[in-house]
């Protein structure tokens, strides 16, 4: 609708020379009626950009315009036989439908883009107006419950980052090598943690072999492409956005206070010790904790000129933990710019970006978190005269809040990335791109442990300092052939890329015996240690890995109904053994628009209908150590020798010139879907990846070699499952519209083989949680023909008649003394069989609501930490849980991990809801305002015992709750987003 209204103020500062009216109006996405910001909105050489809340404002002469919107999601669009007047304000709000986008337009894939409606690989795009709202420390956080497949857990800790997988572990090895690998603007392998949530505007997510097998040794887990804000032709933009909040504990466990802690003794005849009746009702955990209050700030600006466009963004965010003494605090500084010449024939770039923070981390935080659940709530913090409250006779037994009070630790780091890039059109289709890549990292840390440090007792304080720098160096040089003959589109890439990584450069120091500890660890050269100390210099481990690659891709489409892409990548590492530092990695996969055959030119159902598949090799080099395949020697311990203590060096790993890659294949089976004139959209996807010659450490005997372990190329292990995308619009009226979205991924994971001729090894048990009095007691197991998570520990038979747990032998008997390993039982896995997120958006005139849920169903948890409490016989000494009122005192086997404490970890969550209000054209210089309140974690549907069902499903021991598990926050966020 267009509607002409007089602008006074507009007219009187206009001078009577100018012969110009304005455009207004806000940019949507039709089918959900959501603003798209970014969107570049051109008349000729007038040019402006939709801000954060889709809103543009184009000054233009007064006749006849055309407005064309480009967006790098959405295509182009034209708006024909606009008319402007003098002295007028003209409102043209445009949506932007799935029709005319090509399904939603532009998927960055490895080194270019693609239309989606084109594509024949599984790829996900999530734009930033779909992003979870919440305090993150991480992007990947942005992703949770929004992508089928791709899981993504994480604490309340501020400093942790969250775990990230895609279609389940493809390794037996953890950290890097189970994460996707992240590319940032073209920059493979590039930090997360250099980009602040506001400054990305889509993330792709690259789940099939197909799509990231380009990316070759480092794609097994997926690729994660960000594209950050860019600037565009137009005036000057400024936007701010701004929150904070507030946190606190959303569920902690429930222990016995000390009334109930009385009565539990009374009802069983049993005297307390009078050095621990005191009189005091203490809650530890809300000791060590407290409600926290974070916040954020950004500022962006762009803008730009015909040939020249730049963006500079700045964002400082400051999360407090929940637990006292925990905080991030860290500034992110980007910056690009983009020169264009020669009639856009040739494109000169540069970003920049810098981050700086600072993590305050609470020491052996595993140790607080456990005493503050079994320190007994009859003594109180502190004594009268000051010291704190402790019994260091008992075992594992400390105050809590004494540790958190003489113990700091304080990481700071710097991240900073300069990037170059320049692109040449040449004649006959051919294009030339160099990118040029520096990324530097640099750690600092400092620990200090006091004199009255309970765990370091007898040192008279201790002092760590170390310092270290990372450095990755990226060269990429390709060339594109993109031709159109007829029916026949044709693209062809070819590249070269280089890659050094310089990582551990550095030392590490430590010292004890201070005369003070008013100084910290900023002096350490002031302690005296005790004869025979000898410093801890840290693990010393300098590397340097070199990665070079050759790949080619082409893809060819036959009238826009049949598609073909394939590729192939050479790789080479120095990680490797120097017999197989080589690999290839090829792939290729087809697609059918059957909505283009004329059989489905008169069915009214599909507006969009594609069937694909896919199969590619990738490798996964992530996570390690470039001396993994190398004969190494390293210091073995100290002896005494000769009035000196002298370092003893020996053999400590074993050469493997034969060590290769993991590889994985996988078939990827698609079917795109687009019905009711777009009302409906989506995607059903199924999947088949085996990953082989899994690399484990393998035990050997010394007589052949120098040390008795062996890194080597044996097992296999699979995953198969489905997944299923909809997007659907059920109302969109002019005032009104309900947007709704819903993914479902179900994963089979199943470890093939840990052996082979040569190595044999028929089971590796997993998941020690450690707990008092159950050293070597393990409750995992990695087995074939079972999953990664497989829980294999004691049956549970109840009590005997004496009121001890008692539990079934092998041999089918009950016993109150089982034998660890010896009568072990399957006991289900960690794995979920489903996971589910739902998105519902509501607009209402300005105001705006969104509604998420996730779900997990299917999966199960040990809960060690139950476990670990539930000590009754030892009740005089620790605390008990709420839930052992009913336990005796006599059952000193009530603690034994056991399927008794494996619960079930389905839970349902409600997210996130958000309810915004959004002021268009507020004041003369600001184009909008929106304000928000966001709640996160409201509320979980959960049988779960323990803290909280959702724990890290990342690495070979998922599903553990295990005594230190940083509580999970529910948080309150107040927010304002303002474009100028």
């Amino acid at each position: 609708m267009v509607v002409l209204t007089e602008d006074p103020e507009y007219k009187q500062q206009r001078t009577d020379n100018e012969k110009k009216g304005r455009v207004t109006g806000v940019v949507t996405e039709a089918s959900t009626a959501t603003p798209v910001p970014g969107v570049v909105v051109r008349s000729g050489k007038y040019a402006a950009v939709t801000d954060a809340q889709g809103h543009y404002d184009l000054a233009l002469p007064v006749g006849k315009s055309d407005l064309s919107l480009s967006h790098v999601s959405y295509g182009t669009q034209l708006v024909k036989g606009i008319r402007v007047d003098e002295d007028q304000v003209l409102n043209q709000d445009v949506a932007l439908s799935i029709s005319n986008s090509d399904l939603k337009g532009v998927v960055v894939v490895g080194y270019g883009k693609q239309s989606r409606k084109l594509l024949t690989s599984s790829i996900t795009t999530v734009g930033n107006g779909d992003f979870n709202k919440g305090n993150f420390n991480n992007p990947a956080q942005l992703l949770q419950g929004k992508v089928a497949g791709l899981t993504i857990t994480r604490s309340g800790d501020p400093n942790a980052a969250p775990s990230v997988t895609l279609r389940g572990p493809s390794t037996l090895r953890t950290g890097a090598a189970q994460e996707p690998f992240y590319v940032i603007d073209g920059i493979p392998g590039a930090d997360i943690r250099l980009v602040a949530p506001d400054d990305i505007a889509t993330i792709d997510v690259l789940k099939d072999a197909s799509a990231t097998a380009i990316y070759g040794t480092r794609a097994t887990n997926g690729v994660i492409i960000i594209t950050t804000k860019r600037g565009s032709e137009g005036q000057l933009q400024l936007n701010y956005a701004t929150y904070v909040s507030f946190e606190s504990v959303a569920r902690r466990i429930k222990m016995m206070d000390a009334n109930q802690l009385n009565d539990y003794l009374g009802k069983n005849n049993l005297a307390q010790d009078p050095s621990d009746k005191q009189g005091a009702n203490t809650d530890w955990q809300k000791e060590i904790s407290r409600n926290a209050v974070s916040q954020n700030h950004y500022l962006s600006m762009s803008g730009g000129a015909k040939n020249t466009v730049f963006n500079a963004s700045l964002n400082y965010f400051d999360n407090k933990g929940i637990l006292k003494g925990s905080q991030l605090k860290r500034i992110i500084g980007r910056a690009t710019v983009e020169q264009r010449m020669f009639e856009d024939h040739l494109r000169l770039g540069l970003n920049i970006a810098s981050t700086n923070s600072t993590s305050n981390i609470i020491p052996n935080q595993d140790i607080v978190l456990y005493n503050s659940m079994r320190y007994l709530p009859t003594v109180p913090v502190r004594q009268p005269n000051g010291a704190y409250t402790e019994n260091l006779q008992r075992v594992q037994y400390y105050n809590p809040v004494a540790l958190m009070d003489n113990a700091w630790q304080k990481n700071e780091s710097k991240v900073s990335v300069i990037n170059a890039y320049a692109t040449v059109k040449l004649p006959w289709g051919f294009k030339y791109d160099l990118n040029v890549t520096s990324q530097t990292e640099q750690l600092n840390t400092g620990a200090y442990y006091t004199s009255q440090y309970t765990l370091k007792t007898g040192i008279n304080g201790e002092a760590i300092r170390s310092a270290y720098q990372n450095k990755k160096t990226i060269l990429e040089s390709f060339f594109t052939f993109d031709k159109k003959l007829g029916q026949h589109d044709i693209n062809l890439l070819g590249g070269y890329s280089w890659q050094e990584d310089v990582n551990g450069d550095g030392f590490q120091a430590n010292n004890q015996n201070f005369p003070t500890d008013a100084l910290g660890y900023m002096n350490i050269g002031l302690g005296n240690p005790a004869a025979g100390f000898k410093t801890d210099f840290g693990p010393n481990d300098y590397q340097k890995l070199r990665l070079i690659s050759f790949y080619v891709r082409g893809k060819y489409n036959l009238g826009n109904k049949y598609l073909l892409q394939a590729s192939v990548r050479r790789d080479a590492s120095s990680a490797f053994g120097i017999n197989n530092r080589w690999a290839t990695f090829p792939a290729v996969s087809l697609a059918w628009r059957v909505i283009q055959e004329p059989f489905m030119q008169h069915q009214q159902l599909f507006n969009d209908l594609k069937l694909r598949v896919g199969y590619g090799v990738t490798g996964n080099s992530l996570g390690f150590n470039p001396m993994i395949s190398k004969f190494r020697n390293s210091t073995t311990g100290t002896f005494f020798y000769n009035g000196q203590f002298v370092n003893a060096i020996g053999p400590s790993q074993n050469a493997n010139p034969d060590l290769k890659w993991e590889k994985t294949a996988m078939l990827n089976v698609g079917v795109d879907f687009s019905i009711l004139k777009g009302k409906i959209n989506g995607s059903i996807e199924y999947y088949d990846k085996k990953t082989t010659d899994l690399i484990w450490y393998y035990t050997v005997s010394t007589t052949q070699f120098a040390t008795n372990t062996f890194t080597a190329n044996v097992g296999s292990i699979s995953n198969k499952g489905i997944e299923l995308t909809l997007d659907a619009t059920p109302v969109q009226t002019k005032k009104f519209s309900w947007n709704t979205s819903f993914n479902l991924a179900h994963n089979r994971n199943v470890l093939l083989s840990l052996s082979n001729d040569r190595f044999k090894l028929d089971s590796i048990f997993q998941a020690e949680p450690g707990g008092q009095g159950q050293t070597g007691s393990m409750v995992q197991i990695l087995k074939s023909g079972y999953p990664v998570g497989q829980f294999f520990t004691l049956r549970y038979a109840g009590k005997n008649e004496n009121g001890v747990s008692q539990f079934y032998g092998k041999d089918g008997k009950l016993t109150t003394s089982p034998q660890n390993f010896k009568d072990y039982f399957y006991a289900g896995n960690a794995q979920p069989k489903l996971l589910l997120g739902w998105n519902n958006s509501f607009r209402y005139g300005n105001f705006d609501l969104n509604i998420f849920l996730r779900a997990s169903l299917g999966g199960k948890i040990m809960n060690a930490t139950l476990a670990d409490l539930n000590r009754p016989d030892d009740v005089r000494s620790y605390n008990l849980p709420a839930s052992s009122a009913d336990e005796s005192p006599r059952d000193g086997n009530a603690y034994k991990y056991s399927d008794r404490y494996i619960e079930n970890a389905s839970y349902l969550r409600l997210d996130n809801m958000t309810l915004g209000y959004t002021f268009q054209h507020f004041r003369k210089n600001i184009r909008s305002i929106r304000l928000y309140v966001s709640g996160n974690n409201l509320g979980i549907l959960t049988g779960y015992k323990g803290i909280d069902p959702e724990l890290n499903l990342g690495g070979l021991t998922p599903g553990i709750d295990n005594k230190n598990y940083y509580p999970r926050t529910r948080a309150f966020l107040f927010g304002l987003n303002a474009s100028f």
